[in-house]
């Protein structure tokens, strides 16, 4: 509850300073439109904007459980066989360096611009963390966090479910942004396809609400994954602090 209370207040906070700097400032509503523009467009275009967000959630969810599956079983692969390890270890490392926006439009060439170039967006941003996440964690766990962990009674299982964990949580806070990315490039559907859309419109009141979306089924995913992982923890006996 006290968590849930300091976001809120966060984004009170927030909407304030938003508003704050529109009125300072006076900039015009096509480059800057405040939180109630924002919100108004959210209920005129509520239809279309819901539509889209059916969309975008699909392709997040379908690339979330994708890229978070292969970024286990490649993260354990690597564990148990250390020639794997040490060929992928780097691949992972220089996989990270690479801008994902600039595979969209490769993706979008492959495989056209259906839902598969978005989910393969998803998959590609989700795997790497989750993939690379795990591996550092069952390759080097921090000893200090191993020792009190181990004198707890924890099982080194226990510590395994919770690195899934961990890396899972990861992979859902990017899982949306490569939806999106995939959508601008080539999509027609989608909160990111709205996005583009309304640009070309110059209704940037609608661009923030698809925007202001977005975040929401961002926090909205990230918040069900959470408590699933915690609930999972707690019946297998690995409740955690928060």
């Amino acid at each position: 509850k006290a968590a849930g209370m300091r976001a809120l207040l966060s984004i009170a906070a927030a909407l304030l300073a938003w508003e704050a700097l529109v009125r300072l400032t006076g900039l015009p509503p096509f480059l800057l439109p405040g939180p109630w523009q924002v919100a108004q467009a959210v209920a005129q275009y509520r239809a279309e904007i819901a539509q889209a967000a059916i969309h975008t959630a699909g392709e997040t969810l379908a690339g979330l459980a994708l890229g978070a599956g292969l970024g286990v079983a490649v993260a354990l692969a690597m564990a148990v066989w250390p020639r794997l390890g040490r060929a992928l270890g780097p691949v992972l490392i220089v996989s990270q360096t690479i801008p994902i926006f600039a595979l969209a439009p490769i993706l979008t060439l492959w495989l056209g611009f259906g839902y598969a170039p978005k989910i393969a967006m998803v998959v590609l941003i989700v795997f790497v963390p989750v993939a690379q996440a795990l591996y550092d964690g069952l390759m080097a766990p921090p000893p200090a966090q191993m020792d009190v962990a181990l004198s707890m009674g924890a099982s080194r299982w226990s510590i395994l479910r919770h690195l899934l964990a961990s890396g899972l949580r990861l992979g859902t806070i990017y899982a949306p942004v490569g939806a999106v990315i995939g959508e601008w490039v080539g999509g027609a559907r989608g909160l990111g396809a709205l996005m583009i859309q309304a640009n070309g419109r110059m209704r940037t009141d609608l661009m923030f609400a698809a925007l202001v979306v977005v975040v929401a089924l961002s926090l909205m995913l990230y918040a069900t994954v959470d408590r699933l992982l915690a609930h999972w923890l707690a019946r297998r006996g690995f409740a955690e602090r928060r």
